[in-house]
């Protein structure tokens, strides 16, 4: 009792101690404020990019007609022809296959590394997850040109490698550090007394690990699938050096172009205000609503799952 009244809080005054306290209040006031500030411009870009690309947009696929456009399958500047199904079934295959390969993969190194592996070891694979993330897309691009391309061509008889299948494992390494990240940042958010409790009702570990720490973490998991997602159909640079850039319905092992690399190939010399342009911001338009589409389904499912 002698240490609290001889304390310098004890003993200040009734106006000095009310400072303190509007002091703490006006800091309080001023970084939610901050925070609300930050959120707002967060949100302002998304609606910026979204009315933008809608204006962009638009107009190309008023004159070219909706069913022609997302359903032609010619693209020919040309004659202007500005039909995107083969882009879009690419883009489609492409990301699924890359989710296929890369999910698994990503899923169980990011089990191995939080729940699994020594410290040490974990701690020496981590960085080499991170060190895949921080490689320049061109980078997976070129190895994936000096590399895959002949193994392919060799291994298939093929008169060239640059194919979906080479776009499909490009992507799937690709995807793999932001799955493990995530994965295993909501793996280790899991509270340990779940662990235990199903430790002593003589579950196993691995059954404690898969049934237990898996499922309370399946909304992080699930984050990180979206964004392994929205990277591989995102992904323009690497893919337009393995893929071949043919306007083809895609097939395994021909050349074919992704949504991403249509843009980027052709949006240097599209004329300003050309029909052409406005057609390459409708395939922007029509990836962000992929992107979006995939949101609201797997946001849906969750939800669904929670009241399950």
């Amino acid at each position: 009792m002698k240490d609290v009244a001889n304390s310098p809080a004890a003993g200040q005054p009734p106006r000095q101690a009310a400072g303190r306290r509007r002091a703490g209040k006006t800091v309080e006031y001023v970084m939610q404020l901050v925070f609300l500030i930050c959120g707002l411009i967060a949100v302002g870009f998304v609606l910026v990019i979204s009315i933008y690309l809608i204006i962009s947009g638009l107009p190309a696929i008023r004159e070219v007609g909706l069913i022609d456009f997302l359903f032609g399958k010619t693209w020919n500047a040309g004659q202007e022809e500005f039909g995107i199904l083969a882009m879009i079934l690419t883009s489609v295959y492409g990301t699924a296959g890359a989710i296929v390969l890369g999910v698994p993969v990503g899923f169980f190194t990011a089990v191995f590394l939080a729940k699994v592996a020594p410290p040490k070891l974990a701690a020496a694979i981590r960085p080499v997850v991170n060190l895949l993330a921080g490689i320049p897309s061109v980078v997976y691009g070129l190895v994936g040109m000096i590399v895959l391309l002949p193994w392919i061509r060799t291994t298939f008889n093929l008169p060239a490698g640059d194919s979906l299948f080479a776009a499909i494992i490009v992507l799937a390494v690709m995807i793999l550090p932001s799955i493990i990240s995530v994965s295993e940042t909501a793996l280790h958010a899991v509270p340990k007394e779940y662990e235990e409790a199903s430790l002593a009702l003589g579950a196993t570990d691995l059954e404690t690990y898969f049934r237990v720490s898996v499922p309370a973490a399946r909304s992080g998991i699930a984050a990180a699938v979206v964004l392994g997602i929205g990277r591989a159909i995102g992904e323009a640079m690497a893919i337009m050096m393995v893929a071949g850039n043919v306007v083809n319905m895609p097939s395994l092992f021909s050349s074919v172009r992704f949504m991403t690399t249509g843009i980027a190939i052709e949006m240097n010399y599209a004329q300003v205000g050309s029909l052409q342009r406005n057609a390459l911001f409708s395939i922007g338009l029509v990836l962000f609503l992929f992107i979006m589409l995939i949101n609201v389904i797997l946001n849906f499912v969750l939800k669904h799952n929670k009241e399950d």
